[in-house]
């Protein structure tokens, strides 16, 4: 069975050349060093005599590639609710990656309660990413659309933000770019990444994209692989496989969802969500608020 995440050590072990050819823009220079923005959105900071010319994919590449997808691949996401304690740091994972405002949120983390006789529990939403979308329906030129691989993403280099498809996502999974976008001197000349909707762009639509860059890399997610309380599980549904990201633990997908009783948000839209949950029952936590 295969997993994400296998290649994240081997990458690791790499090192110098491996960096330097996911690199694509030179930010700074002091001394020996020089500071290096890599396609995922990392910085780092390798030296000077480790340079080397590398041919990076045009901006027309980036964009058919990222609307293509992986195909023969199937993403689904598993957010177990009784492990979720508000810790964030999914969110703030997020952030950094797609280069957001602290308002802004691909993710957010809801209190909810059923009714009053019942706990309260902590409820990750991100994007749904949905196999009947309404929001890719409504938009008038194109920018936002479902890929083979069942992501939905957002090509800001065609968005004209008219938030039609924002008015259209029935889980308020959009986000509208109205000032400059968080770090933009970093980003400045950078060419645009689809897959991870950087460099932002003020005055478009941006919105989770299951980290498509990182799977790309054989990587989880940002929110799945921050997590410290085990809540995410992420994969393939053609392998019928998902990986923890926190225990890095592989399971069976469709075992996961029909013996924990998972559900989709708002089913009766017929939006079929790739998101799914599993009740916040047994939970690892007490609920408390504001627990982190």
């Amino acid at each position: 069975m295969k997993t994400l995440g296998t290649s994240v050590g081997a990458a690791g072990v790499l090192g110098g050349s491996s960096i330097l050819s996911a690199c694509n823009q030179v930010e700074s220079a002091s001394g020996d060093k020089i500071t290096l923005l890599t396609s995922s959105g990392e910085l780092v900071e390798v030296d000077k005599n480790q340079l080397k010319p590398a041919e990076m994919p045009s901006l027309s590449e980036n964009q058919k590639r990222g609307r293509l997808g992986m195909p023969g691949r199937s993403w689904v996401m598993v957010i177990d609710l009784s492990k979720c304690r508000n810790a964030r740091e999914c969110m703030k994972a997020c952030q950094s990656h797609h280069q957001l405002r602290p308002e802004q949120h691909h993710i957010n983390v809801l209190q909810m309660q059923d009714s009053e006789s019942t706990a309260p529990y902590y409820m990750p939403k991100p994007c749904q990413h949905c196999d009947n979308p309404p929001c890719t329906k409504v938009c008038p030129v194109n920018a936002t659309f479902k890929r083979e691989d069942g992501i939905v993403l957002i090509d800001n280099e065609r968005c004209i933000g008219c938030r039609f498809c924002v008015a259209a996502c029935p889980y308020s999974a959009r986000v509208f770019n109205w000032f400059e976008p968080r770090d933009a001197e970093k980003y400045e000349g950078v060419t645009y990444n689809i897959e991870a909707n950087v460099p932002q762009k003020k005055g478009t639509i941006s919105k989770c994209l299951f980290s498509a860059d990182r799977l790309r890399d054989g990587k989880l997610p940002s929110c799945v692989s921050a997590c410290p309380n085990g809540v995410y599980w992420f994969g393939d549904r053609n392998e019928d496989a998902v990986t923890n990201g926190t225990t890095k633990e592989t399971v069976s997908f469709s075992e996961l969802i029909e013996k924990g009783a998972a559900y989709t948000l708002m089913k009766e839209l017929g939006t079929k969500p790739r998101v799914y949950y599993l009740p916040a029952k047994d939970r690892a936590f007490p609920f408390e608020d504001g627990q982190s």
